[in-house]
């Protein structure tokens, strides 16, 4: 990504410098091709020398800046060197070829419009407010006399007050287009991101499918012997008269295969599009039940306080109460495995919106590395030495399933914020 796109560390994109070398080289070979093409009309004409020398230094400059770009260091010092000697060219080009008579000053455009493209939209006007400082003095200076007429016939008197308003106009051009390609290159850099966030989301909703293809597979293929091995052990641990070794080896057996069983459960919930039914449900009494089991089974000790407005709250929904359970139980024991020497643990629910449900559970815990972060809801990823990967993706999808969108918010040693936004659902729309 950053040999194509932009470096994290340098604003400038590297394809851009490399089109703005380029489109120099043809701007130049234009010029060039029209300057032969008037001597050949012209032939009686003196060949006006220090125009070819100009194009011709400017095609070593444009061989030195390709050999800067090839480098690939100092990027953005560079571009503003590019510009500024572009409208340093471009102001010698406009002197020799009459002064404030030139037609050439509209070349003054093309930094300005490069500057914005390449750089930022504040290049654009930096290079906007070079070029009414270049060509202001060079107007000047030839008008009052502190700077001579390039050739006696290029010496043209004009009033001061058609002399401003020949300034004034060319200063209106510079800055207005300065100021259109920063609106256009602003509006080309969002919908860069966005691009660039949707072809991230499709990668991970492309992964999401490939592993509930092979987590679908991976239990159908596990789930039937591996319920005849429990089924066995819990009739041999009741006919067989077992010592206390014996027996403990034969709760472990059913135990991790209960683990086990639990791990295909999420499985197939992650893979398979469950056949859900949707009842009036309230979003408390789910994570109040979450809460209750999690502390039977001693989950949620003395180390973790507990939170939020979660016990007053009155937060009716229209949903599937299973995939609720699963929401809050995912994100809880994904909580409580980030505290493990205890903390704070808030559970609320947001003052509701007029169309939308919002649901906070926030820890104080570890927090996320940057590929945690990167990593969030890909599935068989996970931060924790005993995760399976499978929690968050669960939450993502059942997210996605209502329609909602689900935001994570987390800093390293500091803490994890997970908000769920969901839109208000109706039984009939349901």
């Amino acid at each position: 990504m950053k040999a194509r796109g932009t470096d994290r560390r340098c604003p400038v994109d590297r394809r851009y410098v490399f089109l703005y070398v380029l489109y120099r080289v043809v701007v130049l070979t234009s010029l060039l091709a029209s300057a032969f093409i008037i001597q050949l009309s012209s032939p009686d004409s003196e060949p006006n020398l220090p125009f070819f020398y100009l194009i011709l230094a400017a095609y070593g400059f444009s061989a030195l800046f390709f050999g800067l770009y090839l480098w690939g260091r100092g990027l953005v010092v560079q571009a503003y060197l590019q510009v500024v000697f572009d409208l340093l060219l471009i102001t010698a080009f406009v002197y020799i070829s009459g002064g404030i008579s030139s037609s050439m000053y509209f070349l003054y455009l093309f930094p300005i419009i490069a500057a914005s493209l390449v750089i930022s939209g504040r290049a654009g006007f930096l290079a906007a407010s070079l070029s009414a400082i270049l060509f202001g003095a060079l107007v000047d200076g030839v008008h009052f006399g502190f700077i001579g007429a390039f050739r006696p016939e290029q010496e043209v008197r004009t009033s001061l007050g058609s002399m401003l308003v020949d300034i004034f106009i060319a200063w209106g051009v510079f800055f207005v287009i300065a100021a259109l390609m920063s609106t256009l290159t602003g509006s080309l850099r969002r919908t860069r991101e966005a691009l660039r966030a949707a072809e991230k989301e499709l990668i991970v909703r492309e992964r999401l499918a490939e592993g509930g293809r092979v987590s679908a597979s991976l239990a159908h293929e596990i789930r039937n012997p591996l319920a005849a091995i429990s089924g066995s052990v819990q009739v041999l641990k009741k006919d067989l008269v077992l010592n206390a070794e014996q027996g403990h080896l034969m709760d472990i057996v059913l135990k991790e295969s209960e683990r086990v069983s639990q791990s295909l459960e999420q499985f197939l919930d992650f893979a398979l599009p469950s056949k859900t039914v949707f009842s009036p449900i309230n979003l408390r009494d789910i994570l109040d039940e979450t809460i209750k089991i999690l502390r039977g089974g001693g989950e949620l000790n003395g180390k973790i306080e507990l939170l939020g407005n979660f016990r007053t709250s009155n937060v009716p929904y229209y949903g599937n109460a299973g995939q609720f359970r699963q929401v809050f139980w995912n994100l809880i024991k994904n909580a409580i495995k980030a505290m493990p020497d205890g903390g704070r643990l808030r559970l609320e629910f947001p003052e509701p919106r007029k169309k939308e449900v919002r649901i906070v559970v926030a820890d104080t815990g570890r927090g996320m590395t940057d590929e945690d972060k990167a990593n969030l809801f890909e599935p068989f990823y996970s931060g924790f030495e005993d995760g399976r990967g499978l929690g968050l993706s669960i939450v993502r999808k059942i997210v996605d399933d209502y329609d909602g969108r689900i935001d994570v918010r987390s800093e390293l040693h500091k803490g994890t914020e997970v908000l769920i936004t969901l839109p208000v659902r109706k039984p009939a729309a349901a």
